[in-house]
């Protein structure tokens, strides 16, 4: 895994500073732009976009493959959902300080065993260890709901609840509470990655000999990368939890994982919008795939492999790469 990123370092990318004013109003005028079911259909993108975004602090920038990501994800979502169920919180600041809480928590206890470990060891330890997050959610059915899983009504957003409709309530207040969220995320992630720390990140997926040598301890680093990582994904579980309405062992299922380095990989895990873009694009072609055909994991499948195989570098690494050819022909 960390060949892969030594060969594909994380650079800057014209996206990032070039298109930042035009999206970010794309973003703020969607509710405005788009019906209800496309603005929710967005919003489970932007979420999904969270996840990945601190999923490629391990992968782009640790060089770290993790297939346990679900783990984190299930742990904000069911932390909403018990902390609903049995402890009445209907606000929406509570869940997401608790679910931040429990998806640290998760992370220090996985990432203590995990760091220990690269390549494929790593990547198949946090699988194992996030199946025994799936197994005691499918098993202890009396807390957790087992496979019929636990309602999560729609919380309040800052002492408020919804005034009117519930699916208005969603596609416009819990839209923007969302972006500002989201907004808020990428901006701390790009000062982490782009501090000492974040340096000092590159430069253990590089050369751990080389990195260890000039002072840097590795355990400690990636320790602390994979703390953010899972908190980063707990939080975009914890805001999905009352979007989807349910939380189900679904969501802490492996092949959930695989959604996620899906993301990352589709939109390229080499820059730093890649996740980002990679997260939306795939949010789209599921929903659109789920309501083409009964067979939409097939459908899902074929076009994600075209993709991939078109696309090596990912979608915002083939439009660099385009747009680097016209330059050079003008």
């Amino acid at each position: 895994m960390s060949n892969v990123a030594r060969v594909s370092p994380i650079r800057p990318h014209w996206l990032t500073l070039a298109w930042v004013v035009p999206v970010a109003g794309l973003l703020v005028a969607a509710p405005y732009l788009f019906d209800t079911f496309q603005t929710l259909t967005l919003t489970y993108g932007l979420i999904a976009a969270i996840g990945a975004l601190g999923f490629n602090l391990l992968l782009g920038y640790t060089g770290l493959l993790s297939f346990g990501h679900s783990a984190y994800f299930g742990a904000g979502t069911y932390t909403v959902a018990f902390l609903v169920k049995y402890l009445k919180i209907a606000s929406m600041e509570l869940l997401l300080a608790g679910s931040v809480v429990v998806s640290a928590i998760v992370s220090v206890l996985f990432g203590y065993v995990c760091v220990r470990y690269t390549r494929i060891f790593f990547g198949i330890l946090t699988l194992a260890l996030s199946q025994v997050l799936w197994s005691l959610a499918f098993k202890f059915f009396w807390v957790t709901g087992g496979t019929d899983g636990l309602r999560v009504p729609t919380p309040t957003l800052l002492g408020t609840g919804p005034l009117d409709d519930k699916m208005d309530f969603l596609a416009h207040r819990y839209y923007y509470y969302v972006l500002v969220i989201f907004a808020a995320c990428v901006l701390i992630m790009w000062v982490v990655v782009h501090s000492p720390f974040g340096k000092a990140l590159q430069a253990i997926r590089d050369n751990e000999t080389r990195a260890e040598f000039i002072g840097i301890r590795i355990r400690r680093y990636r320790l602390i990368a994979f703390v953010i990582s899972g908190v980063y994904t707990g939080l975009a579980g914890a805001l999905w939890g009352p979007l989807n309405g349910l939380a189900s062992p679904d969501i802490l299922v492996w092949t959930f994982s695989g959604e996620i380095v899906f993301m990352t990989v589709l939109g390229g895990f080499t820059t730093f919008v890649g996740p980002i873009v990679g997260a939306v694009a795939f949010t789209y072609l599921k929903t659109y795939a789920v309501g083409f055909t009964t067979y939409w994991q097939l459908l899902l499948g074929t076009v994600l492999l075209v993709l991939v195989l078109a696309l090596p570098t990912g979608i915002t690494g083939a439009i660099q790469q385009l747009v680097a050819r016209l330059r050079r022909s003008v």
